[in-house]
């Protein structure tokens, strides 16, 4: 079980079915991402794409903090309906759950986004995280001063990815962050 860090929703846990697919974020390593995008973003100005949204832990974040668009992707018809039965619970209008494969939801976006987060399964290959970065900035997803957050296991090293900026290390799982390359 999660909680919700900060917000109007602060304190909240998040008590997902056992039998959904997902591994959630932990609290520690949330609460330090938060930390770093509270000082770059305002989050009630800004447009969040969560992709492999889970049981929707990232989403309800930002939603708490005063985001008004967010669309949390997930193929899982379960996460889905769970994610849609914590957004009726909190009263949220600005979390659009999505079902959909990311890969043709991906397909098939042509909206901006100021974040976009990622949080693919572990078993991804490295081929295959760097086929979600390329599409992202290849499609032009992302704001021009957006950020694109990829969370993975901590031994997996991004850094040789066209676009990457840095990452940060919480536990088992590491943060590895993108831009548009700075002039």
């Amino acid at each position: 079980m999660t909680r919700i860090i900060s917000g109007k929703f602060r304190g909240k846990h998040i008590k997902a079915p056992k039998n959904l697919p997902v591994r959630p974020t932990t609290d520690m390593a949330k609460e330090s991402l938060f930390n770093i995008l509270n000082n770059r973003f305002y989050f009630d100005e800004i447009k969040v794409l969560d992709l492999f949204a889970g049981t929707g832990n990232i989403s309800y974040e930002f939603a708490s903090r005063g985001s008004e668009h967010i669309i949390a992707v997930d193929g899982s018809h379960a996460c889905v309906q769970f994610m849609e039965k914590m957004t009726d619970e909190m009263q949220t209008t600005g979390l659009f759950p999505v079902k959909s494969d990311v890969w043709q939801y991906l397909d098939r976006e042509y909206n901006k986004y100021d974040l976009v987060f990622a949080d693919p399964p572990f078993d991804f290959d490295v081929e295959d995280y760097e086929k979600l970065v390329d599409k992202i900035f290849f499609k032009n997803l992302l704001a021009e001063d957006g950020l694109l957050i990829v969370e993975h296991q901590e031994r997996i090293l991004l850094d040789h990815f066209e676009h990457f900026s840095h990452d940060r290390k919480y536990g088992n799982i590491r943060f590895s962050f993108f831009e548009h390359d700075k002039i």
